[in-house]
Protein backbone atom coordinates (compact mmCIF):
# COMPACT_ATOMS: atom_id res chain seq x y z
CA UNK A 1 0.00 0.00 0.00
CA UNK A 2 1.25 3.42 -1.12
CA UNK A 3 1.85 5.70 1.78
CA UNK A 4 0.46 9.42 2.16
CA UNK A 5 2.90 11.76 2.97
CA UNK A 6 3.54 15.48 3.37
CA UNK A 7 7.24 16.55 2.38
CA UNK A 8 8.39 19.84 3.67
CA UNK A 9 11.49 21.55 1.64
CA UNK A 10 13.13 24.64 3.36
CA UNK A 11 15.67 25.22 0.36
CA UNK A 12 17.83 27.72 1.33
CA UNK A 13 15.97 29.25 4.57
CA UNK A 14 16.74 29.15 8.12
CA UNK A 15 19.66 29.47 10.42
CA UNK A 16 20.65 26.66 12.12
CA UNK A 17 18.88 28.43 15.72
CA UNK A 18 15.49 29.24 13.36
CA UNK A 19 15.34 25.49 11.70
CA UNK A 20 15.90 24.10 15.02
CA UNK A 21 13.45 26.15 16.84
CA UNK A 22 11.20 25.72 13.86
CA UNK A 23 11.66 21.86 14.09
CA UNK A 24 11.18 21.42 17.46
CA UNK A 25 7.60 23.39 17.03
CA UNK A 26 6.58 20.90 14.31
CA UNK A 27 7.49 18.01 16.16
CA UNK A 28 5.61 19.20 18.99
CA UNK A 29 2.75 19.89 17.18
CA UNK A 30 2.86 16.32 15.33
CA UNK A 31 2.81 14.85 19.05
CA UNK A 32 -0.26 16.48 20.04
CA UNK A 33 -2.05 15.33 16.54
CA UNK A 34 -2.41 11.85 14.93
CA UNK A 35 -1.43 12.91 11.43
CA UNK A 36 -3.05 10.82 8.87
CA UNK A 37 0.38 10.85 6.90
CA UNK A 38 3.98 9.90 6.82
CA UNK A 39 5.61 13.59 7.84
CA UNK A 40 9.14 14.58 6.59
CA UNK A 41 11.29 17.77 6.89
CA UNK A 42 13.99 18.12 4.55
CA UNK A 43 16.42 20.63 5.55
CA UNK A 44 19.88 22.56 4.68
CA UNK A 45 22.51 20.62 4.85
CA UNK A 46 23.77 22.51 8.43
CA UNK A 47 21.19 21.67 10.45
CA UNK A 48 20.80 18.31 9.53
CA UNK A 49 22.66 16.73 12.55
CA UNK A 50 21.35 19.38 14.94
CA UNK A 51 17.95 19.05 13.88
CA UNK A 52 18.37 15.17 14.30
CA UNK A 53 18.82 15.59 17.85
CA UNK A 54 15.66 17.47 18.43
CA UNK A 55 13.02 15.64 16.73
CA UNK A 56 11.33 12.09 17.11
CA UNK A 57 11.91 10.44 13.67
CA UNK A 58 9.18 8.08 14.45
CA UNK A 59 6.87 11.13 14.43
CA UNK A 60 9.05 13.28 12.22
CA UNK A 61 11.13 12.28 9.27
CA UNK A 62 14.28 13.87 8.04
CA UNK A 63 15.73 14.58 5.09
CA UNK A 64 18.41 16.58 2.85
CA UNK A 65 17.69 18.46 -0.41
CA UNK A 66 20.53 17.40 -2.32
CA UNK A 67 23.30 14.76 -2.35
CA UNK A 68 26.07 14.77 -4.57
CA UNK A 69 26.48 12.55 -7.36
CA UNK A 70 29.83 11.14 -6.04
CA UNK A 71 30.70 8.74 -2.70
CA UNK A 72 33.76 11.07 -1.66
CA UNK A 73 36.81 12.66 -2.86
CA UNK A 74 38.28 15.72 -3.91
CA UNK A 75 34.50 17.76 -5.40
CA UNK A 76 35.47 20.94 -2.61
CA UNK A 77 31.70 22.16 -1.41
CA UNK A 78 29.53 18.87 -2.42
CA UNK A 79 28.19 16.60 0.21
CA UNK A 80 27.49 12.97 -0.15
CA UNK A 81 24.91 10.09 0.19
CA UNK A 82 26.91 8.68 3.19
CA UNK A 83 27.22 12.11 4.59
CA UNK A 84 23.80 12.62 4.88
CA UNK A 85 22.88 9.36 5.86
CA UNK A 86 25.68 9.63 8.63
CA UNK A 87 23.47 12.14 10.28
CA UNK A 88 20.51 10.55 10.88
CA UNK A 89 18.63 11.49 7.77
CA UNK A 90 16.68 9.09 5.80
CA UNK A 91 15.81 10.79 3.00
CA UNK A 92 16.76 13.35 0.04
CA UNK A 93 15.34 15.43 -2.72
CA UNK A 94 16.72 14.70 -5.99
CA UNK A 95 16.11 16.64 -9.25
CA UNK A 96 13.91 19.80 -8.15
CA UNK A 97 13.40 21.83 -10.71
CA UNK A 98 15.40 24.28 -9.06
CA UNK A 99 18.77 22.13 -9.19
CA UNK A 100 18.08 21.46 -12.64
CA UNK A 101 17.66 24.96 -13.88
CA UNK A 102 19.99 26.81 -11.83
CA UNK A 103 22.62 24.22 -11.59
CA UNK A 104 22.63 22.07 -14.70
CA UNK A 105 21.31 18.99 -13.26
CA UNK A 106 21.04 16.31 -15.77
CA UNK A 107 19.51 12.76 -16.16
CA UNK A 108 22.99 11.17 -16.01
CA UNK A 109 23.72 12.98 -12.74
CA UNK A 110 20.63 12.25 -11.26
CA UNK A 111 21.16 8.72 -11.93
CA UNK A 112 24.36 8.90 -10.12
CA UNK A 113 22.62 10.38 -6.98
CA UNK A 114 19.82 8.19 -6.65
CA UNK A 115 22.13 5.36 -7.02
CA UNK A 116 24.51 6.41 -4.57
CA UNK A 117 21.18 7.27 -1.90
CA UNK A 118 19.72 4.10 -2.47
CA UNK A 119 23.06 2.61 -1.53
CA UNK A 120 23.17 4.39 1.21
CA UNK A 121 19.64 3.33 2.81
CA UNK A 122 18.37 6.83 1.80
CA UNK A 123 14.56 7.24 -0.04
CA UNK A 124 14.54 9.66 -2.67
CA UNK A 125 12.15 12.11 -3.36
CA UNK A 126 12.39 12.47 -7.31
CA UNK A 127 11.79 15.33 -8.94
CA UNK A 128 9.90 16.01 -11.87
CA UNK A 129 7.76 18.79 -13.56
CA UNK A 130 7.17 21.08 -16.70
CA UNK A 131 7.60 24.86 -17.36
CA UNK A 132 5.56 26.92 -18.08
CA UNK A 133 6.56 26.94 -22.15
CA UNK A 134 5.94 23.43 -21.73
CA UNK A 135 2.33 23.22 -19.98
CA UNK A 136 1.17 25.97 -22.59
CA UNK A 137 2.63 24.21 -26.04
CA UNK A 138 0.81 20.89 -24.67
CA UNK A 139 4.24 19.04 -24.36
CA UNK A 140 3.82 18.12 -20.82
CA UNK A 141 3.14 14.37 -20.66
CA UNK A 142 6.21 13.79 -23.01
CA UNK A 143 8.17 16.10 -20.79
CA UNK A 144 7.33 14.19 -17.80
CA UNK A 145 7.46 10.78 -18.88
CA UNK A 146 10.94 11.73 -20.07
CA UNK A 147 12.52 12.83 -16.61
CA UNK A 148 11.21 9.25 -15.23
CA UNK A 149 12.36 7.43 -17.88
CA UNK A 150 15.58 9.44 -18.36
CA UNK A 151 16.12 9.57 -14.63
CA UNK A 152 14.84 6.25 -12.90
CA UNK A 153 13.73 3.54 -15.32
CA UNK A 154 17.73 1.71 -15.31
CA UNK A 155 16.54 0.51 -11.78
CA UNK A 156 15.11 -2.51 -10.97
CA UNK A 157 11.53 -2.97 -9.98
CA UNK A 158 12.56 -3.02 -6.15
CA UNK A 159 14.61 -0.19 -6.34
CA UNK A 160 12.23 1.71 -7.95
CA UNK A 161 9.89 0.49 -5.48
CA UNK A 162 11.79 3.01 -2.77
CA UNK A 163 11.28 5.82 -4.29
CA UNK A 164 8.78 9.04 -3.81
CA UNK A 165 7.89 10.57 -6.82
CA UNK A 166 7.39 14.58 -6.66
CA UNK A 167 5.45 16.62 -9.61
CA UNK A 168 5.80 19.63 -9.43
CA UNK A 169 4.65 22.36 -11.76
CA UNK A 170 7.67 24.28 -12.51
CA UNK A 171 5.29 27.47 -13.20
CA UNK A 172 3.23 27.14 -9.93
CA UNK A 173 6.34 27.29 -8.11
CA UNK A 174 6.63 29.72 -5.97
CA UNK A 175 4.40 32.07 -8.14
CA UNK A 176 1.50 32.05 -6.35
CA UNK A 177 -0.17 30.02 -9.31
CA UNK A 178 -1.36 26.49 -8.49
CA UNK A 179 -2.51 23.42 -11.15
CA UNK A 180 -6.19 22.57 -10.39
CA UNK A 181 -7.00 19.60 -8.75
CA UNK A 182 -8.38 18.24 -12.20
CA UNK A 183 -4.73 19.36 -13.17
CA UNK A 184 -2.72 17.74 -10.80
CA UNK A 185 -4.48 14.60 -10.99
CA UNK A 186 -4.40 14.02 -14.40
CA UNK A 187 -0.50 14.21 -14.65
CA UNK A 188 -0.66 12.12 -11.32
CA UNK A 189 -2.75 9.57 -13.31
CA UNK A 190 0.00 9.86 -16.43
CA UNK A 191 2.69 9.31 -14.11
CA UNK A 192 1.15 6.10 -12.78
CA UNK A 193 0.57 5.21 -15.92
CA UNK A 194 3.90 5.69 -17.30
CA UNK A 195 5.06 3.25 -14.41
CA UNK A 196 2.69 0.64 -14.94
CA UNK A 197 4.36 0.52 -18.55
CA UNK A 198 7.63 -0.34 -17.69
CA UNK A 199 7.51 -1.93 -14.02
CA UNK A 200 3.36 -3.51 -13.78
CA UNK A 201 0.57 -2.27 -12.32
CA UNK A 202 1.74 -3.41 -8.66
CA UNK A 203 4.51 -1.15 -8.77
CA UNK A 204 2.70 1.80 -10.03
CA UNK A 205 0.06 1.62 -7.29
CA UNK A 206 2.38 0.88 -4.48
CA UNK A 207 4.35 4.73 -5.55
CA UNK A 208 3.73 7.44 -3.49
CA UNK A 209 3.19 10.53 -5.76
CA UNK A 210 3.00 13.72 -4.26
CA UNK A 211 2.30 17.20 -5.76
CA UNK A 212 5.15 20.17 -5.39
CA UNK A 213 3.38 23.52 -6.86
CA UNK A 214 2.30 25.97 -3.89
CA UNK A 215 0.30 23.86 -1.72
CA UNK A 216 -1.38 25.76 0.54
CA UNK A 217 -3.81 25.06 4.14
CA UNK A 218 -6.02 26.31 1.60
CA UNK A 219 -5.69 24.03 -1.26
CA UNK A 220 -4.59 20.70 0.22
CA UNK A 221 -7.49 19.12 1.11
CA UNK A 222 -9.24 19.20 -2.57
CA UNK A 223 -5.80 18.18 -3.89
CA UNK A 224 -5.31 15.38 -1.36
CA UNK A 225 -9.17 14.67 -2.09
CA UNK A 226 -7.93 12.95 -5.70
CA UNK A 227 -7.21 9.30 -5.84
CA UNK A 228 -3.32 9.80 -7.48
CA UNK A 229 -2.91 12.66 -5.35
CA UNK A 230 -0.48 10.93 -2.49
CA UNK A 231 0.19 14.37 -0.42
CA UNK A 232 2.71 17.19 -1.09
CA UNK A 233 6.18 18.26 -1.05
CA UNK A 234 5.86 21.63 0.99
CA UNK A 235 7.89 24.73 -0.10
CA UNK A 236 6.85 28.33 1.50
CA UNK A 237 4.27 27.04 3.81
CA UNK A 238 6.71 24.50 5.13
CA UNK A 239 8.50 27.18 7.01
CA UNK A 240 5.53 28.35 9.56
CA UNK A 241 4.82 25.47 11.71
CA UNK A 242 0.92 26.69 11.34
CA UNK A 243 0.84 26.57 7.85
CA UNK A 244 2.57 22.87 7.55
CA UNK A 245 0.23 21.74 10.25
CA UNK A 246 -2.44 22.87 8.34
CA UNK A 247 -1.61 20.93 5.31
CA UNK A 248 -0.87 17.46 7.38
CA UNK A 249 -4.62 18.11 8.94
CA UNK A 250 -5.69 18.21 5.62
CA UNK A 251 -6.00 14.27 5.45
Amino acid sequence: MRKNIVAGNWKMNTTLQEGVKLAEEVNAALKETKANCDVVICVPFTHLASVNGVIDQNVLGLGAENCADHASGAYTGEVSAPMVASTGAKYVILGHSERRQYYGETAETLREKVALALANGLTPIFCIGEVLEERENGTYNDVVKAQIVDGLFNLSAEDFGKIILAYEPVWAIGTGKTATADQAEDMHAHIRSVIAEKYGKEVADNTSILYGGSCKPSNAAELFAKPDVDGGLIGGAALKCADFMGIVKAF
